[in-house]
């Protein structure tokens, strides 16, 4: 058997995710392979080549894949799967884009998808949450050809050092036609990458404004060298960034410790933090269910409460 994993780079480096994307490839018991699709990407090929665990990168350079357009990385996947014959997985890590390529590859290949995996059982079985997380599905698969997305919170990051597998050129595919790229408008912070950060500060609808809630929570941050994140309930009533939500319909993120103030925890905010290591709740309400998956528990107006931690800090 062989996997196939879709790296997720920006030309020059490779993305986190498709580290965690590479362990669930290693438990599936395959070879594993790694295909680098972009423009001037020979700097994200050869970090690929240097993860623990992969024994080939595939490098496909060209115009067509220089955006990561869903249609023409779906196609490039299907010529090397379809013309190679002998990748049992092609696995995606559950981001934007793997979500976006994911579908369009499985309905090309006319297979099932399995899709959010958090374990994998054997080769051809593998658990998923459903229900927002509340219930783990076993699913196993019969078809010859298993295409995956991978929640990357339900594995460890593969060694981005260590490897030294080979790297082939393959030509890249032709352009579909079917979508072209206009623009991108790209979001600049100081602070880490969300789904990325080791340490997240997030609020809730409590805040009662964006101006309190960059108030109370920027300092925190600060001295945390933490992310900002927010519930869907203050992202929908205008206090933070679409980008900045977590949860089921946001981003899914496990990082060291997650700081929730304000946050009563909804069931679908729950999906999107509950595998952090260290969960840490400040709420006046002592019923909120946030406390309910706390590791420490803070009942107090966060007015006062964070303030008083920036100071201590």
């Amino acid at each position: 058997m062989t996997a196939l994993v879709i790296a997720e780079h920006d030309n020059a480096h490779i993305k986190g995710a498709t580290l965690n994307t590479v362990t669930a490839a290693v438990a599936c018991g395959a070879e594993v392979h790694v295909l680098v699709a972009g423009s001037g990407a020979t700097a994200a090929a050869a970090a690929a080549a240097q993860i623990a665990g992969v024994t080939k990168v595939l490098h496909a350079d060209g115009a067509t894949l220089a955006d990561g357009l869903a249609e023409n990385l779906a196609a490039q996947v299907v010529a090397i799967v379809t013309s190679a014959g002998n990748y049992s997985h092609i696995l995606f890590p559950a981001t934007a884009s793997g979500k976006n390529t994911a579908p369009r590859v499985a309905a090309l290949l006319d297979v099932a998808q399995v899709s959010d995996i958090t374990k994998v059982i054997s080769a051809d079985t593998f658990e998923r949450p459903i229900y927002a997380g509340n219930a783990i599905a076993t699913v196993q698969s019969q078809d010859a050809k298993k295409v995956i997305t991978v929640r990357t919170t339900g594995f460890d990051a593969a060694a981005a050092t260590g490897g030294s597998a080979a790297i082939e050129t393959i030509a890249a595919a032709a352009d579909s036609g079917k979508s072209s790229f206009v623009g991108r408008e790209v979001t600049k912070s100081d602070r880490p990458e969300l789904t990325a950060a080791k340490i997240i500060v997030s609020g809730g609808r409590a805040l009662g404004s964006n101006e309190k809630f960059m108030e109370v929570l920027t300092p925190l941050a600060d001295k945390l060298g933490a992310a900002l994140g927010a519930s869907r309930a203050a992202v929908d009533a205008g206090y933070a960034p679409n980008d900045w939500q977590v949860g089921q319909t946001g981003k899914i993120v496990a990082p060291q410790l997650y700081v929730a103030c304000g946050i009563s925890g909804a069931i679908q905010h729950l999906a999107g933090m509950k595998d952090s290591k260290v969960i840490v709740a400040i709420n006046k309400d002592p019923e909120a269910p946030i406390f309910s998956v706390a590791d420490y528990g803070l009942e107090a107006d966060l007015f006062t409460a964070v303030p008083e931690l920036v100071n201590s800090l």
